[in-house]
């Protein structure tokens, strides 16, 4: 009978021990991982007359992957560059004209510095002055004529000169060109479609450092700040994988528990959003479920 004591407390001890060690390994925090992912878009309306990527393949910046039929463009540039030379032509009959009105105004005003020292010598009469000064007169009105009548036409090729660089912008805009270095998530085209302005054409994102977010609570921002290294750790075949993070931001306002928590507790609490970079060696995906753990409590 005496023994039957020290049975009844045996299992207490045990599932004490095991309460305390669940409490101890428990993560400072629950998340997933996420990337920027971007969506590039069609700037051109066209046949998509090359496109060369798929689905997983690594790009890197600035490098073309594709192009949208230009041949469109390249014609109407060849019929604007011709109106351009018919009124270039035109113009150049009024420009010469008024070449010649401003080479006889030139000489009326060297006639009238003459006619100006021929009186102040007392060799020249008032009447000779306002000769000269009434035919500069009607050439200015001549020159300022023409001038008008040729500003439509200055006009008329400022504007092609502007349809030409629209043309010349189109042209660019319809190399599809990779704007940033990262992995291609998925695709949306595939070569001879026809693709119009803002068609999305793949998507994107820079895989090689992921972004873990992770909720915490306010008791624990005490123990965190920018640029303090963490333990991820994510599921492997073997267990448990560990990475270095970098905590990169955090929130500045609470918000409610996200779905990932699931206890009725702490559903009803205020965290703070946390991000985490993690350099990614291939293991990390978008998605994935992770846990970070303060070095401190490691």
């Amino acid at each position: 009978m005496k023994n039957i004591p020290i049975i009844l407390l045996i299992p207490t001890a045990v599932t004490l021990l095991i309460a305390c060690n669940d409490n101890g390994d428990k993560a400072d925090g629950y998340g997933n991982f996420e990337a920027t992912e971007i969506t590039i878009s069609a700037e051109n309306t066209g046949k998509l007359i090359a496109f060369n990527i798929d689905e997983g393949t690594v790009i890197e910046q600035y490098k073309r992957i594709g192009t949208i039929d230009t041949i469109p463009l390249h014609l109407k540039k060849e019929q604007l560059l011709v109106q351009k030379e018919v009124i270039t032509s035109k113009s150049k009959g009024v420009l010469s004209q008024i070449n010649v009105l401003q080479a006889k105004l030139r000489t009326a005003n060297t006639n009238k510095v003459r006619t100006e020292n021929l009186i102040k010598d007392n060799a020249g009469t008032q009447k000779q002055l306002d000769d000269v000064n009434g035919e500069i007169a009607v050439l200015k009105n001549s020159i300022r004529s023409v001038e008008i009548q040729n500003a439509p036409v200055v006009n008329e090729l400022k504007g092609i000169d502007i349809q030409l660089l629209q043309i010349d912008d189109q042209i660019q805009k319809s190399k599809i060109v990779n704007p940033v270095n990262g992995t291609v998530l998925t695709k949306y085209a595939e070569p001879n479609e026809i693709v119009s302005f803002g068609k999305p054409l793949y998507k994107i994102a820079d895989l090689s450092t992921m972004d873990l977010r992770v909720y915490v609570s306010e008791t624990q921002l005490a123990s965190i700040a920018i640029g303090q290294t963490v333990t991820v750790k994510i599921d492997d075949q073997e267990g448990v994988k560990s990475y270095d993070g970098i905590i990169s931001w955090i929130a500045s306002q609470a918000e409610f528990t996200p779905k990932i928590i699931q206890t009725k507790e702490e559903r009803v609490a205020l965290v703070y959003a946390v991000k985490i970079q993690v350099k990614n060696d291939g293991s990390l995906k978008i998605g994935m479920p992770a846990e970070m753990w303060l070095n401190s409590k490691n």
